[in-house]
């Protein structure tokens, strides 16, 4: 019987997102002009399916749950910035980079490469990535193809201004670096709270370079529960505890130092809005309050490297699983933490406001 209420919390949970996401879809134009997305694996949704690099996934099982077709997102079905569209009140998804052709960018492009990080270095084991500065570098691009086509850099740049940007680095300046002593160097180099401070002192120049580009409502996210990844807990053990203890305590660091990050910028760019996602409170908690009963193991059997092994069937009770694979979580999971950073659930979830209320800023 408890088991049935859980799976009661979860979907829902669900049906509200599904709600939300209809009252979104009948209101006319979306509530921003556009969305660029800049990241990571978790909202990549096929820029590295051209790259030579091991970090993609174009490949069944993956998008089983996106019309049965894999698209180089790296779970199930949508990713989260998907479903922040959605709720934004965009009828189509947000292009990759890699496909997004003329008109459509004015909706917005996403940047996102799996296995990127803040450093330029980071995830290079894997093969080719597209790190943070040159996803900046393909934004600049769409900067001046948009002038083109609005055929005015003032009217641009007001169009710009309006837009939303989601932002979400440094899971993989952790997992696909620091925590990789045998592939790099920044361990030995830096303690967790040195390290932290490298990456925040080169996060700031590349946030003040996406201002610099029109970038006025945007919202950071945080590194989430890195130690509590399958990935994480099967390769370094946990010594007792639930997760990886100093993977999380590392960072938290991060997350701390990006808090304060945020207040600078507002407090130096008085026409902007800077807000922070916390991923880490988000994602923490007891999964199994709300329908998850599977939580340290993917739904799809995995690789040497945490990925689906291609073709192989993945679980069939997908919204019971955190995980999809190694280090990705499902779309079930993916439907909550959109919502929550969306419209925060507690005041912790976002800072200083959620993404609705940022979106809805008069700047």
């Amino acid at each position: 019987m408890a088991g049935q209420t859980k799976v009661l919390v979860v979907l829902f949970a669900m049906s509200l997102v599904a709600y939300i996401l209809q009252i979104n879809g009948v209101n006319g134009d979306p509530q921003v002009p556009c969305f660029f997305i800049f990241g990571d694996s978790l909202v990549d949704n096929g820029n590295n399916n051209p790259l030579l690099t091991e970090a993609k996934v174009n490949y069944k099982p993956y998008g089983i749950d996106f019309g049965g077709t894999p698209t180089g997102r790296f779970n199930n079905g949508r990713t989260q910035a998907d479903i922040l569209g959605q709720l934004l009140g965009f009828d189509d998804f947000i292009p990759p980079y890699t496909t997004a052709r003329g008109n459509v960018i004015l909706k917005g492009v996403n940047y996102a490469s799996g296995a990127a990080g803040i450093r330029d270095e980071t995830g290079y084991q894997l093969g080719d990535i597209i790190p943070l500065n040159e996803q900046l570098r393909n934004h600049q691009i769409t900067v001046l193809r948009i002038t083109a086509m609005l055929r005015n850099r003032t009217a641009a740049q007001k169009y710009l201004n309006k837009c939303l940007y989601y932002v979400g680095m440094g899971n993989n300046d952790y997992l696909n670096n620091y925590f990789l002593p045998q592939f790099y160097t920044t361990a030995l180099i830096y303690t967790p709270q040195q390290y932290a401070q490298q990456l925040i002192d080169q996060y700031r120049k590349q946030i003040t370079r996406l201002y610099n580009l029109g970038a006025r409502k945007v919202a950071i996210f945080g590194v989430g529960v890195i130690g509590c990844i399958p990935y994480a807990i099967s390769t370094f053990g946990t010594n007792g505890s639930a997760c990886v203890d100093r993977f999380n305590e590392a960072a938290q660091i991060f997350n701390t130092m990006l808090i304060s990050l945020v207040d600078e910028l507002n407090s130096r760019y008085t026409y902007a809005k800077f807000i922070y996602v916390n991923s880490f409170g988000i994602g923490s908690g007891d999964p199994t309050s709300v329908g998850f009963t599977v939580l340290n193991v993917g739904c799809c059997p995995v690789n040497n490297i945490g990925q689906c092994i291609p073709f192989l069937t993945p679980c069939q009770n997908r919204t019971t699983y955190v995980f999809w694979d190694s280090f990705h979580p499902t779309e079930a999971v993916n439907l909550l933490t959109a919502s929550r950073s969306y419209t925060a659930f507690l005041p912790s979830d976002t800072y200083p406001i959620d993404i609705k209320r940022l979106a809805q800023l008069q700047l």
